[in-house]
């Protein structure tokens, strides 16, 4: 067991590593196995407000710095990633049950996002822009917006910890960052050692690591943080924004999808069903940009199933330890009963299973289901697991039709041998990304990431992110005399 689990099990709060005071600890489980990981004694309200003050104290001393002071800290820490990137992926395949591909994936896109990082601190600019009075000058500042607060999930905990904490740092603001209570290592404590030890001022990044069962609102609903960044599922995500909203905080919202891959009947069926199969399956289906519904065209249907069933059938379920492994456990017990009880739901309502997988304990074989009801809410949800839905359609226009029928709008896919075609049929789905002839499961640096309807709201990544944890300030200056009417 990584040494993580023993030397970072504690709250990082005012450049201190310390036990939390609550009453109780959570209990760091690997979901393989059961092996008891680490256990935390969780932090109080207390100590929030102890983390959101240390962070503001930091912050004013980091925002002075000049940027190409603060891009020193951010290229020390992609150095200690790339040292220690093997014990990293090991603390992921234990703490969140990721295979070996799935930690390797994670683990690159970090680094792409701490790259960007590097280059943010010197991306804010003023301006000056012209008045209508005379000898008046205005100039439009880009300011930190103070402190920010992070709440990370479980499914990608090092990377989504990262890619709001890294950036709301670079352009000069202090963090507390609160890890889902399933990853608070690998989403929490070890993001605060790896900028501990790339130099980072104690104080700007604080890590607590706790519940709401102890400390309700506090956190989103603390004076210090203008923003909130939360990346989880919809119905948490609501409540965010209404706290938020109701204090006049800003809250950027990564929330949940139920994505499509559409395959047209002029697409390469071997690339597209490759494609369906990761977008489906990475990650055990634990990814908000996973596509729930793969749409085929009834002319390619018979064709594209006996592939699609043929690969699904070959994935190999098991120890996440294992570099062959394709499929290891959900997070949970609670969520391995609730993936099987859509299967179940599914063929009562009419559905046939084409894979019909077990489930043992945590570890949930992947299913292919067709022949669900076109009126069943299963396929208007976010199925948080590996379960397929095919879906045939006759012509484009049913299957824009299909693809929207859904509250969610993150992501999502087309395959055709028309490169426009396929971009025409994007700009018809009512979702933030939509790629063509590629998987569903994206996200670069420097390209705007977000979704529509209650997939959330605002984006990351690249100028959106700047304009996410900074703000405009106009300061005038009125050279000579200025004129008042009385």
């Amino acid at each position: 067991m990584s040494s993580y689990f023993t030397d970072l099990a504690r709250q990082f709060i005012g450049g201190e590593w310390r036990q939390g005071t609550g009453s109780w600890d959570i209990i760091d489980f690997n979901p393989y196995d059961g092996e008891k990981l680490a256990s935390i004694t969780i932090a109080t309200v207390d100590e929030v407000d102890e983390a959101y003050r240390a962070a503001a104290d930091a912050q004013r001393e980091w925002a002075a710095i000049s940027a190409y002071g603060r891009r020193a800290v951010f290229e020390k820490a992609l150095g200690i990633i790339e040292e220690r990137e093997t014990e990293i992926a090991d603390a992921i395949i234990a703490e969140l049950g990721g295979t070996r591909v799935k930690a390797a994936f994670e683990l690159h896109l970090a680094k792409e996002f701490l790259r960007e990082s590097i280059q943010l601190t010197l991306r804010p600019e003023g301006k000056i822009l012209p008045s209508p009075v005379d000898g008046k000058e205005n100039r439009l500042y880009r300011m930190p917006v103070g402190v920010v607060g992070v709440i990370s999930p479980f499914n990608f905990p090092f990377l989504l910890s990262i890619k709001s904490v890294a950036p709301a740092l670079a352009l000069g603001n202090g963090v507390v960052l609160k890890p889902h209570q399933e990853t608070p290592i690998v989403g929490g404590s070890l993001v605060a050692r790896i900028f501990e030890d790339a130099g980072l001022p104690g104080g700007l990044l604080n890590v607590v690591i706790t519940d709401i069962a102890e400390i309700g609102d506090a956190f989103l609903e603390h004076p210090i943080p203008k923003v909130i960044s939360f990346t989880g599922s919809d119905k948490v995500g609501r409540h965010v924004a209404t706290v938020c909203g109701s204090l006049f905080k800003r809250s950027v919202l990564e929330l949940g999808g139920n994505s499509a891959l559409v395959v047209l009947d002029d697409a390469d069926v071997d690339y597209a069903v490759d494609a369906a199969v990761f977008s489906r399956y990475v990650h055990q289906g634990q990814v908000c940009m996973a596509a729930n519904r793969v749409l085929v065209d009834r002319s390619l249907q018979a064709e594209f199933t006996d592939k699609f069933v043929a690969k699904v059938k070959s994935l190999k379920v098991g120890d996440p330890r294992d570099p062959q492994t394709v499929i290891g456990p959900v997070i949970n017990s609670s969520q391995a009963e609730a993936v099987s009880g859509v299967v179940d739901q599914a063929i009562a309502e009419g559905a046939i299973a084409l894979v019909h997988g077990r489930t043992t304990d945590n570890l949930v074989e992947p299913s292919v289901l067709t022949g669900v009801p076109a009126d069943s809410d299963l396929l208007r949800q976010e199925i948080f697991g590996p379960v397929a839905f095919l879906i045939p359609f006759d012509g484009e226009e049913e299957a824009v039709r299909i693809v929207n029928d859904t509250p969610y709008g993150l992501s999502g896919a087309v395959h055709t041998g028309d490169i426009e075609r396929g971009v025409a049929f994007a700009k018809r789905i009512d979702t933030g990304m939509f790629h063509v002839n590629d998987g569903t499961v994206h996200d670069e640096p420097r390209v705007p990431f977000g979704g529509e309807k209650h997939s959330g709201v605002g984006r990351l990544n690249g100028e959106t992110t700047v304009e996410a944890f900074t703000t405009l300030k106009w300061i005038s200056v009125q050279h000579g005399r200025s004129g008042f009417p009385f």
